[in-house]
């Protein structure tokens, strides 16, 4: 689609403002910000990494724009375990770096309008990395704003509901129950207590930015019933109109929980 005049492109943001405003509203959002270094090649940066860059400064802007519609919750796939794994050393120690500058900066802060929460596995993270996120948690912790972003970092949806069920049945073979016992009584709400995201609402729209049509192993248990919106633009590029867009589908759909 065409870029608009200045002038035509806030007019037409101001409408559908508007029109969101007065739709249901999803309570919590999911986001996989993606598409950083594809951005930065199409920008003509010699070093695809500065993508990186440019989508962590760009979290606060969107955080913005859903605080203005009183969505007070978002989760953030900040970076995979398999982000971790698969990309080179160098490109990980920058985007450990930028996480830490960019949460330590911004989020972490005595008067941040948004509590901070983790969901992931720090001991796959740097030593510095793990500290700023947990200092994030903890300065953030006297929030009453009611807005609350969580930062999926070293995460992986599998591995969380492995995570989960394992610390489930340690908790109840503490108890006394037998492996029999927690087999034959388990039910689906009783592994939310020990996702990572326990105690937070599960995400009523997932938006994934640079045209890719998959999850990628992001809140696999809590997306169950998520509505799904996919945006051809590269997360640096991602625009209140698209975000608008996202959540004025969101409003237009009728949510059948699975059937």
């Amino acid at each position: 689609m065409p870029e608009l005049p200045r002038s035509l492109y806030s007019l037409y943001t101001r409408r559908l403002r508007r029109e969101v405003a007065a739709g249901p509203l999803p309570r919590h959002v999911g986001l996989i910000m993606d598409g950083n270094r594809r951005w930065a090649r199409r920008m003509g940066m010699a070093n695809p990494s500065l993508g990186h860059k440019a989508g962590a400064e760009h979290v606060e802007e969107v955080l913005s724009w859903c605080e203005a519609l009183g969505i007070d919750h978002v989760t953030v796939f900040v970076c995979s375990t398999e982000n971790l794994q698969r990309r080179d050393d160098a490109e990980v120690a920058y985007l450990m770096g930028l996480i830490e500058q960019v949460v330590t900066d911004r989020l972490a802060r005595p008067d941040a309008r948004w509590r901070v929460h983790l969901a992931g596995m720090p001991e796959v993270l740097p030593e510095s990395t793990a500290g700023a996120l947990k200092e994030a948690v903890e300065v953030t912790r006297g929030c009453t704003t009611g807005a609350h972003v969580t930062l999926a970092v070293g995460y992986g949806g599998r591995q969380e509901v492995v995570d989960a069920m394992r610390d489930l049945m340690y908790a109840r073979a503490e108890a006394g129950a037998s492996l029999t016992e927690v087999a034959d009584t388990l039910t689906v709400d009783d592994l939310a207590p020990y996702l990572y995201t326990a105690g937070l609402p599960d995400p009523d729209l997932v938006i994934r930015t640079s045209g890719e049509q998959r999850l990628s192993n992001f809140l696999l248990w809590q997306s169950a019933y998520s509505e799904l919106y996919f945006c051809e633009a590269y997360w640096p590029a991602f625009r209140e109109v698209d975000f608008l867009r996202a959540v004025r589908s969101f409003a237009a759909r009728q949510r059948r929980y699975g059937g």
